[in-house]
């Protein structure tokens, strides 16, 4: 088995601490609004799992343009890693959005264009895991991925700006939105700092997770080619 690399282990370290640091700015650092009072701290964690959420799948298209360029199998190791997280992430961050709906939608759901859009999204890529699974051959399964992940991505953007483009009661606290969506807010400068560095931190985050994951890749890959020599 593999060393674990001297760099993973700081990267891992680093995650941790900045972690606890962001931790203690949501509650400590950053004021309470003051209309969505403590409801309004969940936003925090919610916008940067969403975040590491898209960014995965952007990673995952990347990683299958450079498996079909290449055919090197790193690369479909790493876009599949990239979909495991995203799907988790985007799942973290529709649940923390609904704990924050309750109280200020005083519903845990509604078919708002962004939040039928990240469920379309989720979708995607849960389809994507099933229909890899079925695929028995390992460089056929690798270009099905990488397209899949090429063509999936299209959903990131159109989750990404359907708060911007569609009248919705989602909130956008960074750029061009709704006015009148229910939830919107103006950032203090200590709001804004705690966003930053809690993107930041899940950034550092996503960095760990994906490298552990390519590593168990690696591993899970080569005990798939031991079966098929055995079974040959």
């Amino acid at each position: 088995m593999e060393t674990k690399p001297r760099l993973l282990t700081i990267i891992d370290t680093i995650a941790v601490i900045l972690m606890i640091i962001a931790t203690g700015m949501v509650f400590f650092y950053a004021p309470t609004e003051a209309v969505m009072g403590n409801a309004q701290k969940v936003f925090y964690f919610h916008v940067a799992t969403a975040w590491v959420g898209m960014l995965s799948f952007i990673v995952a298209a990347i990683a299958g343009i450079a498996y079909l360029r290449s055919s090197d199998r790193k690369w479909d190791r790493l876009g599949l890693a990239s979909v495991e997280i995203g799907i988790a992430f985007i799942f973290i961050a529709t649940v923390t959005g609904s704990i924050w709906a309750k109280p200020i939608w005083n519903t845990w759901w509604t078919w708002d264009p962004r939040l039928t859009t990240v469920t379309i999204m989720e979708l995607i890529y849960l389809a994507y895991m099933m229909l890899r699974s079925g695929i028995e051959d390992p460089d056929r399964r690798a270009r099905f991925g990488a397209v899949y992940a090429i063509i999936g991505a299209i959903s990131v953007p159109l989750t990404f700006f359907s708060a911007r483009l569609y009248r919705t009661i989602h909130p956008v606290v960074i750029g061009s939105g709704d006015p009148s969506a229910q939830g919107t807010f103006d950032m203090t400068p200590r709001m804004l700092q705690t966003f930053m560095f809690s993107l930041v931190t899940f950034s550092v985050i996503f960095v760990s997770l994906l490298w552990h994951r390519v590593r168990l890749g690696k591993l899970a890959e080569k005990v798939e080619q031991l079966k098929l020599k055995v079974m040959a």
